[in-house]
């Protein structure tokens, strides 16, 4: 038997990166960090939200098959107990009486000790708990040797009834298992809540949050302690797998963290950057591949995906191809060469220009007696397409695209052509966003990153105006507003839902709002067939913003 808490307890809050459906794989991670809670004198290891299965498990958790194989490593892990080492305070999802629940169960010397289900189940956004759990009921404290936790999950934290039950049933610490996916601003707004929670309850409280990519969502970690005092104690690194042990002492019944851990500091271009990197890295390597292939413009979006890729998987995993038409400039070239050497890639070119000419000659019989336009503009596009899709099938290397928010919100993006691709890891950043992140990667390599410190993304890419080169003198300002205008009048459309004529109204021209608003929604069928990339935002382009295909509304201005 394992002795009573009495003033003292070791908790150790494990900040891991689990995967999808490898419950196995999953199963180990809590081994290795449980075995580090040892060598940490730990008593106790607090691991996410639906660590087990991997967290969001969607539909999966709705196959017997997927359930079953949960409760063999479920009790394994009681087994592994028995040998009177830490406890384990941990996520997985549970069948009880027929029905699906999102738990969090402690388990210690070879015993479940508790069990208890997620309250509120979030059904907004990128979640839809509702329609594959079922809501449980209000909590009451787990008994740990003597200490009474009160343990919430995740959405759990968000209204105040969880918690406030937790406290009137009697806990003494508050523990939250979290599975929080990272958008901008979304720190400062969980600090905010835990803060309240802390406020009304008066008691400290741990916070317990994942880290590493999941298809669009990426999680940011982060994970903290308050004290009842209300200040941050403990805070872990953003975006960086790792194990933490806190020490707690109890003085006049109360308890208190008296451990001072503090993470390097960020910001949100860091902070944007590193999700982009580690959801790359993620989709890579969860899926089971090693190396990428760009496609390498000499543009902006091109530079800083190839700078992205390089960072979350090294340079050596990274294929950059230049494919010039009669369009691309000279300076396109030697920029794109420049952007490969500062990133130690040997870039690869396959020139176009006959290929395009052999499609147009074939084309003529059909195309005669009309004009060019974006048809053989298109062209190029797809061409570029079917050869780098080439590389990436003979190569088992996965094509990334490189296009940003701005482009895929107006349609500027071709469908089979640069849309083609695997995965997009700039997909949620606006074109002014990816002006400023590629300046501050020059400066900053942010922790984890792979690739080489230093100016990495030439100047000359970052200044010059950008142009898709399909078209003699082509920029992107010849049919839309500088940047900084459109991704303003994106942003109120997009993020805030605001109509056309509050947007006029904060002072930008009527014609260009109206105009953006129907390339936005005639887009709608483009970013339907785009591959995944990481989210960043309130609203991304998945399941944050759900529009018809099929929508003839427009707002009036």
């Amino acid at each position: 038997m394992v002795d009573e808490i009495k003033n003292k307890v070791n908790i150790a809050l494990a900040q891991c990166n689990p995967t999808v459906g490898n419950v196995s794989g999953n199963f180990d991670l809590v081994l290795k960090a449980r075995d580090y809670a040892v060598n940490e004198k730990a008593d106790l290891v607090v691991f996410s939200e639906l660590f087990l299965s991997g967290y969001p498990p969607e539909d999966l958790v709705l196959r017997n098959s997927f359930l079953e194989e949960i409760a063999y490593y479920f009790e394994k892990l009681v087994k592994i107990t028995e040998d009177g080492g830490p406890a384990v305070l941990i996520g997985l999802p549970t069948i009880q009486k027929d029905k699906i629940f999102n738990s969090a169960a402690l388990i210690d010397n070879g015993e479940i000790i508790a069990m208890q289900n997620k309250v509120h189940l979030p059904n907004y956004d990128v979640f839809d708990e509702e329609r594959i759990f079922s809501q449980g009921e209000m909590p009451g404290p787990m008994n740990f040797r003597g200490l009474k936790i009160g343990v919430a999950i995740c959405e759990d934290i968000w209204f105040d009834d969880v918690t406030e039950c937790l406290m009137e049933t009697g806990s003494e610490l508050l523990v939250i298992l979290n599975g929080s996916p990272y958008n901008r601003n979304k720190e400062e707004k969980r600090m905010n809540v835990v803060l309240e929670r802390v406020v009304e309850t008066k008691l400290p409280l741990i916070y317990v949050n994942q880290v590493g990519g999941q298809d669009e969502l990426v999680f940011d970690g982060g994970s903290f302690v308050v004290n009842s005092d209300y200040r941050i104690v403990t805070k872990l690194s953003n975006f960086v797998s790792e194990i933490k042990t806190t020490e707690w002492r109890k003085e006049d019944e109360k308890w208190f963290c008296s451990s001072n851990i503090q993470g390097p500091k960020t910001n949100e271009l860091i902070d944007n950057y590193s999700a982009c990197v580690v959801g790359l890295r993620d989709y890579i390597k969860k899926n089971k591949f090693s190396e990428v292939i760009i496609g390498l413009s000499g543009g902006i979006d091109s530079a800083l995906v190839s700078c992205i890729a390089v960072d979350a998987l090294g340079y050596q995993n990274v294929q950059c191809v230049m494919l010039p038409s009669k369009y691309t400039s000279d300076e396109s070239l030697d920029d794109a060469i420049q952007c490969a050497k500062n990133l130690k890639i040997s870039p690869d070119e396959i020139a176009i220009n006959k290929i395009v000419e052999t499609a147009e000659m074939q084309l003529n019989p059909f195309f005669k007696d009309t004009e060019k336009d974006i048809t053989e503009e298109n062209i190029q596009s797809r061409i570029r397409a079917v050869l780098l899709m080439a590389l990436s099938n003979k190569f088992n290397r996965l094509l990334l695209t490189t296009g940003n928010k701005s482009e895929m919100a107006v349609g500027y993006a071709t469908l089979y052509g640069d849309m083609s691709g695997a995965f997009n890891p700039i997909k949620d950043l606006y074109k002014t966003e990816v002006y400023k992140i590629a300046e501050m990667r020059n400066k900053i390599r942010p922790s984890g990153c792979l690739g080489p410190e230093g100016e990495v993304i030439p100047k000359n890419i970052i200044i010059k105006a950008p142009t898709a080169e399909l078209r003699e003198n082509q920029t992107d300002q010849d049919s839309l507003p500088d940047y900084d205008i459109l991704d303003d009048i994106l942003f109120k459309l997009i993020e805030e839902e605001m109509s056309v004529e509050d947007i006029i109204d904060s002072g930008h021209d009527s014609n260009w709002v109206s105009k953006i608003q129907n390339l936005l929604y005639i887009s709608e069928y483009k970013r339907r067939q785009a591959p995944p990339g990481v989210k960043i935002s309130n609203k991304n382009f998945g399941k944050d913003r759900r529009y018809p295909i099929t929508n003839n509304f427009r707002d009036k201005s």
